[in-house]
């Protein structure tokens, strides 16, 4: 079965190491995914969201990864909002064990943030949520 292809989303400002921790267990020999690494390393201004946009469509889903500030993080709002409106499924990763982590503004009031585990992660891969 072909690895699922995963948009990282977080709060570049705040939380740019949570995406090196997942980066790194994508390299797990049983992983599931694969990373598009394809994180918009510049201002947002211009068209950076079409950027995001054709970038998300090219995944088959994306990985919201919430720390402290992430309610006010403005890219992974609009990241979230892209993946909604192209139907691209997401999850909210917690991104501190023992913090209390934020939902983007974007998120819906439905949408849980999970546990991040190795266990976890792989389920959420695999479409359960």
């Amino acid at each position: 079965m072909p690895k699922k292809r995963v948009f990282i989303s977080f709060d570049y400002d705040h939380d740019e190491i949570l995406k090196t921790f997942l980066v790194g267990q994508s390299k797990n020999d049983d992983t599931p995914f694969e990373l598009a690494d394809w994180s918009i390393k510049e201002p947002l201004s211009g068209n950076w969201k079409d950027k995001a946009r054709r970038r998300i469509k090219g995944v088959d889903l994306v990985a919201v990864i919430c720390g402290e500030h992430t309610d006010t993080a403005t890219g992974v709002s609009a990241e979230i909002t892209i993946a909604q409106e192209e139907k691209i499924p997401y999850f909210l990763l917690n991104g501190y064990s023992g913090t209390v982590c934020k939902k983007p503004k974007a998120a819906k009031d439905s949408d849980k943030i999970y546990k991040w585990t190795w266990d976890n992660l792989k389920s959420l891969i695999a479409g359960n949520r």
